[in-house]
């Protein structure tokens, strides 16, 4: 297959995950709803972080690891459903009710990137996702390093895309996204996605 028919290939491939709802979606449409557009930028750019990390882990060997040991495998992926838990239910029992001060104020300026990073890094499918899916796209005598982080980075070029799509279209309906009740229902229901998603990663096998 020639070069650009592998990034043609790769590129809508990317698009269709990107697209389909998820936990990353979730995590970036409450977070611009509820706390306004800069920390939905920083939870964007934090989920894109961990998959350029996960694309390093693959491109250096360390996600083949993930995908031949039982005990690295589980290891990750019970990390990430007790962080998802932890993170789904502090939502259920706690919504927020409004804006707080020090979210105004910018004083918790990396939560959330580093919450959409970890969020990422936890979870041992993606490793296994780029591990089994990447070498499709890369041109057999090809330098592996090179050609797994340029599709990597078009996987994050078009996530980063459609988080920005997703963050404009919540800041035109602000106004009423951020009442009372809307901040609750929408915190208790992301809750209730990430604790279905730990649940989801915690069950699953290979």
């Amino acid at each position: 297959m020639p070069f650009a028919d592998n990034l043609i290939a790769f590129t809508f491939a990317a698009m269709l995950l990107t697209l389909t709802p998820g936990l990353d979606t979730a995590m970036v449409l409450r977070t611009s709803t509820v706390e306004g557009r800069q920390q939905g930028v920083r939870a964007a750019l934090g989920i894109n972080a961990g998959c350029l990390l996960w694309g390093a882990a693959v491109a250096f060997g360390l996600g083949a690891l993930i995908a031949v040991s039982e005990l690295a495998y589980d290891a990750l992926k019970y990390c990430g459903a007790a962080y998802l838990a932890w993170l789904g239910m502090n939502m259920l029992i706690r919504p927020r009710q409004s804006l707080s001060p020090a979210a105004k104020a910018g004083q918790s300026d990396a939560n959330w990137f580093l919450k959409g990073m970890m969020g990422n890094l936890l979870n041992p499918k993606i490793g296994i996702f780029y591990v089994s899916f990447l070498p499709q796209f890369i041109p057999q005598g090809q330098p592996l390093v090179a050609w797994t982080f340029g599709l990597v980075s078009i996987h994050v070029v078009i996530g980063l895309l459609w988080s920005m799509v997703l963050i404009g279209a919540t800041q035109s309906l602000a106004g009423v996204l951020r009442r009372k009740q809307v901040i609750q229902w929408m915190d208790r229901a992301t809750g209730m996605v990430f604790v279905l998603f730990a649940a989801r990663l915690a069950l699953s096998r290979r």
